[in-house]
Order: C-alpha cells, then sequence, then structure tokens
C-alpha cells in the first residue's frame, strides 16, 4: 500500500493548490477530478489517505466516501466541503470520514488536519495488525491445546492398552502356577478312577447297565483329562520346536482342514497374501494352533447364516501382520475387553480356553494382537508377529510364493 495522498475534486485550481501543498512536505501526490476516477485511483494506488470533495460531478463525494471505506478501509478519507453546518459534519463522520476540511482552507491547516489522520491511522492499522496477531496467536495455542489433548488421548489409550495386555500377563502367569500344580494333584485320583472303571467294566456283562455306566464314567474323565490338557496349553509353552515357517503355507493347511467346514456353514473364505513376506523362525504346531483357534471361532460366528472369512497378510520394517476377519454378527462391546481372559466364553459348551492360547503365544514371540468389532458388522483379529521376535528367532527372505 502507498503513502500517498489522492486529491480527488472537480476544480483544477484546488487540484494543483492542494497537491503543491502536499508536495512541499514529501508527500506522493495523485490526483483525480470525478468519483468514478478516485475509486479506481484507490483501487491502483491504495493511498493512506484520500482528500475528497463532498461535491463531484456524477458520483457525490459521499457516495464515493462510503464506496471507499467499504472497499478499501485502510484507506482514510478526509472530506473537503463549502458547506460548514453541523448536520453534514455528523453525517460525514458517520458514513466514515476521519476528518473534514472547510473551503477555502489554509495550508498549515490542511497539513495539520492531514498529518494527524495520517498519524491516528498508523495506530489503528497497528492495533489492528496486533489484534490479527493475537487472534493468529490464540488460534495457534487452541490449536496446540487440541493436538495436546489428542497426543494425550492417544497415549491415554495406549497405556490402558498395555495395562490390560500386562493384565492379561499377570492372569497367565498366575494360571500357569495353578494349572500346573492342579494337573498333578487332579491326575492322580482320575487316573485312579479311569483305572477302576476300567476293572470295573471288564467285569461286566456288555451292552449291561451297568457296563454303559462304566463307559460313561471313562467317557467323563477322558474329557476332564482334555480340560486339564487345554488349560496347561493355555498357560505355558508344553514344548518349543522352532524351524523356519513360511506363514502363508501354514495358512493355507488350516484352511485346507476346514475345507469341508467352510462349506458346511457356507463360509466363504479369502487369502490376501503380501508376495515376498519372509519366513520366521518358529515352532509351526504352535502358528497351526493360532490359526486354528481365530477361524474356528469366526466360523462358529457365521454358524447357520454363512459369510465371508478373509485372512490377509503383510508386513513392514519390523513385524509381519495377520487379520482375521469374519462378517458375523460381532463381538458386544461390553465383552471386547474380556475375551482374551481364560474361561471366558459365550459359547454354551465353550471352555474360554481358544483365544487365551492364542494370546499366550502372540506374546511368547514377542507380538501383540488386538480386536476390532461392532454389534452386527463381524470381528477383526490383528496379529503382529516380530521379523525377528524373542521366541521366533532371527528370518530370512524366501523364495516361496504364497498359495491360495
Amino acid at each position: 500500500m502507498s503513502d500517498g495522498i489522492l486529491v480527488v475534486d472537480d476544480e483544477p485550481m484546488i487540484l494543483e493548490l492542494a497537491a503543491m501543498v502536499l508536495g512541499t512536505r514529501g508527500y506522493e501526490v495523485f490526483r483525480a477530478q470525478s468519483g468514478e476516477e478516485g475509486l479506481r485511483m484507490v483501487a491502483e494506488k491504495r493511498p493512506a489517505v484520500a482528500l475528497l470533495d463532498y461535491m463531484l460531478p456524477g458520483m457525490d463525494g459521499m457516495t464515493a466516501l462510503r464506496r471507499i471505506r467499504q472497499e478499501f478501509p485502510e484507506t482514510y478519507v478526509v472530506m473537503l466541503t463549502g458547506k460548514g453546518s453541523e448536520e453534514i459534519a455528523v453525517e460525514l463522520m458517520k458514513a466514515g470520514a476521519s476528518d473534514y476540511i472547510l473551503k477555502p482552507f489554509r495550508s498549515h491547516d490542511l497539513l495539520e488536519r492531514i498529518g494527524n489522520v495520517l498519524r491516528v491511522r498508523r495506530a489503528e492499522l497497528s492495533n489492528l495488525e496486533l489484534r490479527r496477531e493475537r487472534e493468529r496467536l490464540l488460534k495457534e495455542i487452541e490449536s496446540w491445546n487440541l493436538e495436546l489433548e489428542r497426543r494425550i488421548a492417544e497415549k491415554t489409550q495406549e497405556l490402558e492398552a498395555a495395562h490390560k495386555e500386562l493384565l492379561l500377563g499377570e492372569k497367565l502367569v498366575a494360571l500357569g502356577h495353578v494349572v500346573a500344580g492342579m494337573a498333578h494333584e487332579i491326575r492322580n485320583p482320575l487316573n485312579a478312577i479311569s483305572l477302576f472303571a476300567q476293572i470295573l467294566h471288564s467285569g461286566m456283562e456288555q451292552g449291561s447297565e451297568a457296563a454303559e455306566c462304566a463307559e460313561k464314567i471313562l467317557q467323563e474323565v477322558d474329557r476332564i483329562d482334555g480340560i486339564l490338557l487345554k488349560l496347561l496349553a493355555t498357560s505355558k509353552r508344553s514344548h518349543f520346536a522352532p524351524e523356519e515357517v513360511f506363514l502363508p503355507a501354514v495358512a493355507d493347511r488350516v484352511a485346507e482342514i476346514f475345507a469341508a467346514t467352510f462349506k458346511a456353514h457356507r463360509v466363504r473364505p479369502r487369502l490376501d497374501i503380501e508376495p515376498g513376506l519372509p519366513v520366521i523362525l518358529a515352532d509351526p504346531g504352535e502358528l497351526e494352533q493360532i490359526f486354528t483357534n481365530l477361524i474356528s471361532n469366526s466360523v462358529q460366528a457365521m454358524a447357520g447364516r454363512g459369510g465371508d472369512l478373509g485372512i490377509r497378510m503383510f508386513r513392514d520394517d519390523r513385524f509381519i501382520h495377520i487379520a482375521v476377519s469374519d462378517s458375523g454378527p460381532g463381538i458386544p462391546r461390553e465383552n471386547l475387553s474380556k475375551i482374551f481372559d481364560p474361561f471366558f466364553t459365550t459359547k454354551e459348551k465353550g471352555t474360554g480356553f481358544g483365544l487365551s492360547v492364542v494370546l499366550r503365544i502372540v506374546k511368547s514371540y514377542g507380538g501383540a494382537i488386538s480386536v476390532e468389532s461392532r454389534d452386527g458388522e463381524g470381528a477383526a483379529f490383528h496379529i503382529q508377529l516380530p521379523l525377528g521376535g524373542e521366541g521366533g528367532g532371527s528370518s530370512r527372505d524366501s523364495e516361496a510364493g504364497p498359495s491360495n
């Protein structure tokens, strides 16, 4: 913006006189002889002050004043008028004039009024800039506060997730101690019960009611023994035989085992495997157990209604990511925080060990598992296994491609 002065008057003598007086004080002076020309000059030169005649041909001075203040608010206006009534002065000030000068004017009066307006303008523009800077800083502070709140919320969620994982880990450790002793204490009398039942059964007439009762006793003994084995699998590693394992091959193998089940329950499996995944050092039996338990849960969730089962695998610099998703009814929100707890199940005949086993295996490799679900929108389990995890050792790229 120019620091110049625009003089708008239809009298050439006034123009010449004003330009001469203002020029002696070093002001850059622009001239116009009509309101329309004055507006064009303001738009082009952006002067600091417009010295505007009240009586102009065409567009009158009052109209020009209002247009300038509306369209170019940083150009201040001083009106020249031959009418010195108080009503006109009030009208001019209401319309936005900074000052007015009566014709004929004296040169020192003109310079004094223009100087005063320029000082006021500089102060007001400086204040305006300060207010703008204040608003900018307030918005920036607000933005920082929102970002800080977002980060705090994010870290809080991470801490809550870490706390939940820690609690689950402590539960599994505690369960391991309990189960180890419990399995020993229960299996001894269980073996005795089984032995006595076998002796009784061998001395009974086959097909008799007593023989059938003995057979049921043996069946229940086997069932209890199976529960103990599942408990042991949930709480600790029974054995660890690491070898180089290609995860897509494991997923293919487990999916093939479930092929008949998929068909029976109208489940449509889909494997989405990123090419070039590396092998990892792991126990293939443990990894098969991960896929078996997750796929089994998904199939049971979609039983009777059918649906889509997705198995996706990809990698980044640190992890192989596995996602097992289904289009079942989803997991109720109130159950999401409990599904990895040992013994928690919503199935009539479930033991609540499947996901606990998956958690234990994933954690043993230094990995992580999480679940996303909404009622009626299916569920998705996300697993991260380190490329060189503590349970799996190092890894190398495999030349084999995924099979589907």
